[in-house]
């Protein structure tokens, strides 16, 4: 049995295939800036915070990393239903993608944070600057430039994870292409497209990040290292 390739079948649902590459960068973006925003804070938590504070951030990170993403999508959307709120699909799905790359974003910067030397705060306080101060330009900055790559290689995985939002109906690339193999019975074709623009796509985001981080580490920009 011989197969025949008909990549022209797919021609005239570019236009969705653009929607779905649109909306999987929207759902990596806005997940990836909470999600940093939220693992930071939990990191903090975890390494300087009260005992039973480190112990809640503790069993919410363990919890996360040792469930599978579709289980805690399925709680999410279902879950929030059952209690009587609609959200959209794709709300649910930032929430999703949110609550998990929190608990991961938390152990890097986690990693970060505990290799600033405590002889650096010490001299900061020495300085008189402000715990904020402090948190900022000797513990945060300096921790987020050593894990930065961790963290980009982090959320390249968001971007192709939030293909399993898919299953909630969240019309992102995967959603796009289930609808249009099912119209067009191409599914061989469709797939080889879909996995050739998630390739695009992972080499756009880590080249933003790239850019972002030459922009931002004054350090890595001389060195030319910004990954």
């Amino acid at each position: 049995m011989t197969y025949q390739f008909d990549f022209s079948a797919l021609l005239p649902y570019w236009r969705e295939f653009a929607e779905g590459v649109w909306l999987t960068l929207q759902l990596s973006a806005v997940s990836t800036v909470f999600g940093f925003i939220g693992g930071a804070l939990c990191a903090i938590a975890r390494t300087d915070g009260a005992p039973w504070l480190k112990r809640l951030v503790g069993a919410y990170v363990e919890a996360i990393r040792n469930t599978p993403l579709l289980v805690q999508i399925f709680l999410i959307y279902f879950g929030i239903a059952v209690l009587g709120i609609r959200v959209d699909a794709n709300l649910a799905a930032v929430i999703a993608l949110v609550v998990n790359v929190v608990a991961y974003t938390c152990e890097i910067m986690r990693a970060g944070i505990e290799s600033v030397h405590k002889a650096q705060i010490e001299a900061a306080e020495c300085l008189g600057l402000s715990r904020a101060q402090t948190y900022w330009h000797v513990v945060l900055r300096p921790a987020i430039e050593r894990v930065y790559p961790a963290l980009v290689s982090q959320y390249v995985l968001l971007m192709l994870a939030s293909s399993i939002t898919s299953q909630i109906s969240a019309e992102e690339l995967t959603a796009v292409a289930n609808r249009i193999q099912s119209d067009t019975f191409r599914a061989f074709e469709t797939y080889i497209v879909v996995g050739l623009l998630y390739l695009a796509l992972s080499f756009v985001v880590r080249w933003a990040f790239w850019g972002f981080g030459m922009l931002v580490f004054t350090r890595r920009r001389k060195l030319g290292t910004a990954l």
